[in-house]
């Protein structure tokens, strides 16, 4: 026997089916609203509410509830009703006070405020200060260092800097130099505990220091291969026979732009002769306390956090050989680092946080 069609069956507007097929099309869309609106578009194309039910599912009943809810509040009646609750018990007026009282003032026994020191403020319970904390990104607790340059020719370092990387001239090879000074070589008091499953590794607080070394490192721009050498000073001296190395590295053919900072080891007239004979070598010098624009620097951070950091080592001579043993696995496969930022992007960047800042009153 035929099953009878409802008497009731929706009957839809445009605007009304575009909506529901949009509903269930849309990749966002919540799973359980895509499924009453197929129910409704199931029910409008005029089939028994037990087929609908049969396609998607669903029990019947469940059918002809969101179907009579379309009936009487139409596309509003698919969405969820507003849940019973307790009523709210922290006001507008209350958060407004915690947020102001965050940003405008100060605890008189600390140089910031604790969820607690500001509940007992406030009136309100440590918690509730967290949660309006965490709503609004606030954490005192957290701070952060930054550090703008002074020197009167930044602009001009950055744009040549930033040239150099995204537009390298011909025939030329851009390398950015620096060296990292005073690396320790550190043996722990006592040996170190191996990883374990569900431990981590182990080691002593305190340590043995066996000497420090310098790491001179070129970082070329382009392929991201490194050119390094250990010595135990850092000195001009040492500096001009770093650059010896790099001039026996490079093809003759080619030009050598260097990028490296301001220190005084870069700028002797020991150093100034040596370029004065090899004239094929640029220098370009980094804006002052800017050597986030270095890439070697990069570098440097991945070596400390790969070999360094966590490295054991009982001599001066192990940690020069460890370095090298890194240098010649990297140089294996290098990877160079990509550089997006144009120099007007990071001179806009520079100008908002200026104007961002400029009202702190510090």
């Amino acid at each position: 026997m035929a099953r009878r069609i409802p008497i009731d069956r929706p009957v839809l507007t445009i605007e009304e089916r575009d909506t529901l097929v949009g509903y269930t099309q849309r990749r966002k869309t919540a799973q359980a609203l895509a499924l009453r609106a197929r129910i409704i578009l199931g029910c409008a194309d005029g089939r028994h509410d037990l087929e609908v039910a049969e396609d998607l599912r669903v029990n019947r009943i469940t059918v002809g509830k969101w179907r009579r809810r379309f009936l009487s509040k139409r596309l509003a009646g698919l969405h969820d009703e507003p849940r019973p609750g307790a009523p709210r018990k922290v006001q507008d007026r209350q958060v407004e006070r915690v947020i102001t009282t965050t940003l405008e003032s100060l605890p008189q026994d600390a140089t910031h405020w604790s969820t607690r020191s500001l509940a007992k403020k406030v009136g309100l319970s440590h918690m509730t200060v967290a949660r309006i904390w965490r709503a609004f990104g606030l954490k005192p607790h957290f701070g952060e260092t930054f550090k703008l340059s002074t020197d009167p020719q930044f602009i001009e370092k950055v744009r040549d800097i930033v040239g150099l990387y995204l537009a390298p001239p011909d025939r030329a090879l851009v390398l950015c130099v620096d060296e990292k000074s005073q690396i320790q070589a550190l043996d722990r008091t006592q040996p170190v505990l191996p990883l374990r499953p569900g431990q981590a590794e182990r080691r002593t607080h305190d340590y043995v220091r066996h000497g420090t070394t310098s790491l001179f490192a070129a970082l070329d721009v382009a392929s991201g291969a490194v050119i390094g050498q250990c010595r135990r000073r850092h000195r001009s001296r040492e500096f001009r026979d770093f650059l010896e190395l790099i001039d026996h590295e490079v093809p003759a053919h080619l030009d050598v732009h260097l990028i490296v900072d301001n220190a005084s080891t870069h700028k002797t007239p020991l150093v100034h002769r040596w370029l004065l004979r090899h004239p094929r070598f640029q220098l370009h010098f980094t804006p002052t306390s800017s050597s986030w624009i270095n890439q070697v620097e990069r570098w440097f951070a991945t070596l400390t956090e790969k070999q360094i950091r966590r490295g054991v080592h009982r001599s001066t001579l192990a940690l020069e050989r460890a370095i090298r043993d890194y240098l010649d696995t990297y140089n294996r496969n290098p990877r160079p680092f990509r550089w997006t930022k144009t120099a007007d992007h990071i001179l806009d960047s520079l100008s908002r946080f200026c104007s961002r800042t400029s009202g702190t009153g510090h």
